[in-house]
Parts: structure tokens; C-alpha cells; sequence
């Protein structure tokens, strides 16, 4: 008899308690996916931003300071600086717009507003359409300049209003938040002169910022992978449960397969091929639903372009890989103690 025919055999027999030990590894998986899918789709968003944002070093003020904005006087400094060119500046404000706080910023490149409807010059977010009930030609009074709503932009964070940052700047009292500028030099050593410079600012390198952000992913990425574990880790001990259960009820049977010649190794292999393949069958359907799971949450969340990110073949082949060895380690136990069965005392066992 072929040993593993018969663990597939003994699969089949015991359909749903089969299928009820599997839940457990798929569920775990699942949650493993679309967690660390998300998380791993979110840092890749986050990278993107950062690196259509950033030049070399970030200027803004310190947050000490009191203020969010840099003035003229500032700024005319920043831009005279000879180790800095290739400036870009970005200012933001926000207003009380019928008790809910309206986000606006300038935009140098109308392809980051990410338009989905009408046009460029002033886009409002989704956000900003369910919040506030604006659409394509409502009115916007802000600062004493009434602005017309030209587009709809699915950027979708809190409510924000995209205006060319000529125009923000002029309402912010000719004001930027940030100036992102590219170094002749070492971007650190050239931070650290315009901190000596300049009172007031903060400056931050882009691979100051990047490494920030990778911190905080891998943080995250552990934390979630942490609790998605604990999932899986229920679902191999029911493993180990079923296992146990099945050598006992199949003490007879192990017996007569030892009488007839197989040896204690063909008896723990046929064991671990069989939880091994609840562990792999267990992944595989988790994997799949993590998939379906991670398509439902990405675009209710408006990440839909970061998908592809979201499932990387080395979170598949992990998830899938993880739960069929863990599966196997959870058979070890049950295949030893069936493996160590003395042929009379297990025929004679009812």
C-alpha cells in the first residue's frame, strides 16, 4: 500500500473534521496576508510619496517655533543659499468649514492631485464630496477669495482642496509650509549648514526620512505579523489535536500495517504527509482568501494602484511554506507516539 495514498485516503475519510482542522491554518493565513499585504502595499505608498515629494533635504519650521509657516524673509534666505537650487515649496493651511476642518496645499504638479473628474485648478478630494457636499462648480469662500470647485481628485486621507501653489501662497501672506531643494554636496553636511544659518527651521534629509518611514513599517509589519502568528499558531495546535486523535483511533490499523512489514519510519512519514498536507491545503485556501480580502479592504481604502504590492511572491510562497513545515512540526509528537507502537498490544486495542 502506497504510504502516501493512504494519508490522502485518511484525509477523505475524515472529511469534516479535516476540513474543520484546516479552518484554523486558514484562517491564520489569511489574516496573515491581508495584514502584512496591507502593510507592505502601505509602506510602498508611502515610499512613492515620499520620493515624488522630496528632493534632497526638507525645510520647514521648527516645531518649536509656534508656526507652521515660513515667512518672505525666510524663504528669500533659503533660496540664496548657493549650496541649494532645483527649489520647490509647498504651502498648506486649513479652515473651520462648518465645524469641520478643510485641508488646502499647493500643488506644482497637477499629476500628484491625482485628478478622477473635471480639471485642474481647484480639486477637491472625495473626502472634501462627502464631508462638505462640494462638487464640480461649488463655491469655496476662504481668506476673502472665493474659490470655484474644476475638479475631484480621489485622494482620500481628510478633507483637502489642491490650489496651484502660486495661489496658496499668495493667501497664506505670501507664506510656504516646506521647501524641498536639491544639494551641491553632501546632503547631511549641507543640512547641517543651513541649520547654522538659519534660526527657526527644521531641516531633514530625505534619507533621514526614509529611514524614518522604514522603522516605522517594520514596526508595523512586525506588530501585524505578531498577531496574524497567534491565528495560525491556533490553527497548528488543532493540528496536532487531530493528529493525536487520529493514532488513536487508528491504533488497530497501525498495528496491522506494522505486522505486514512497514517499518516505524514508513508509519511516522505516512503521519507527518498527511498533517503536512492539511498544513499546505490550509495555506494554499488562506492565501487565496487573503487575496480576495486584500482586492476588498485595498479599494475600499482607495490604495487599488498599490495592489500588485500588496502580494508579494514571497508572502505567498512564506504563508504557504509557513503553515505546511509548522503543520509537520505539529505531526512530530503524534507520528512519533504511532511510530513507537507495539504491534500485539496495538492489535489487540478495539
Amino acid at each position: 500500500m502506497d504510504l502516501y495514498k493512504l494519508a490522502l485516503n485518511n484525509i477523505r475519510r475524515r472529511k469534516l473534521r479535516s476540513a474543520l482542522t484546516m479552518l484554523g491554518i486558514i484562517i491564520g493565513a489569511a489574516m496573515l496576508m491581508v495584514l502584512l499585504g496591507l502593510t507592505a502595499g502601505t509602506t510602498t505608498a508611502i515610499k512613492d510619496e515620499t520620493n515624488a515629494y522630496m528632493y534632497d533635504i526638507a525645510i520647514s519650521p521648527e516645531s518649536t517655533s509656534g508656526s507652521y509657516l515660513m515667512d518672505s524673509q525666510t524663504i528669500s534666505k533659503v533660496e540664496n543659499m548657493s549650496n541649494l537650487h532645483d527649489f520647490r515649496e509647498v504651502t498648506a493651511f486649513s479652515e473651520d468649514m462648518n465645524s469641520t476642518k478643510l485641508f488646502f496645499e499647493g500643488v506644482n504638479n497637477w499629476k500628484d492631485a491625482k485628478i478622477i473628474n473635471g480639471t485642474q485648478g481647484v480639486v477637491v478630494n472625495q473626502v472634501a464630496v462627502e464631508k462638505l457636499g462640494y462638487g464640480i462648480g461649488s463655491k469655496i469662500t476662504v481668506k476673502g477669495k472665493e474659490l470655484t470647485v474644476t475638479g475631484i481628485s480621489k485622494e482620500a486621507q481628510a478633507p483637502y482642496v489642491y490650489i496651484n501653489q502660486t495661489t496658496a501662497r499668495q493667501m497664506a501672506g505670501d507664506q510656504v509650509a516646506v521647501i524641498y531643494a536639491s544639494t551641491n554636496g553632501d546632503p547631511k553636511t549641507v543640512a547641517d549648514e543651513v541649520k547654522k544659518q538659519l534660526s527657526g527651521v527644521s531641516v531633514e534629509t530625505k534619507s533621514d526620512k526614509v529611514k524614518e518611514i522604514q522603522e516605522m513599517t517594520d514596526q508595523a509589519l512586525l506588530f501585524m505579523g505578531f498577531i496574524a502568528s497567534i491565528a495560525l499558531l491556533v490553527g497548528i495546535i488543532s493540528v496536532i489535536n487531530t493528529m493525536l486523535i487520529s493514532v488513536m483511533e487508528r491504533t488497530r490499523e497501525l498495528g496491522v500495517l506494522k505486522a505486514i512489514g512497514f517499518t516505524n519510519w514508513e508509519i511516522k512519514g505516512s503521519i507527518l504527509f498527511e498533517s503536512g498536507l492539511l498544513g499546505f491545503f490550509g495555506g494554499v485556501i488562506g492565501v487565496i482568501l487573503g487575496i480576495i480580502g486584500i482586492y476588498v479592504v485595498a479599494n475600499a481604502l482607495n490604495l487599488a494602484d498599490y495592489i500588485p504590492g500588496m502580494m508579494p511572491v514571497w508572502l505567498i510562497l512564506g504563508v504557504i511554506a509557513g503553515a505546511t513545515i509548522l503543520s509537520v512540526l505539529a505531526g512530530l509528537y503524534p507520528a512519533t507516539k504511532a511510530s513507537k507502537l507495539q504491534v500485539v498490544e496495538a492489535l489487540r486495542n478495539d
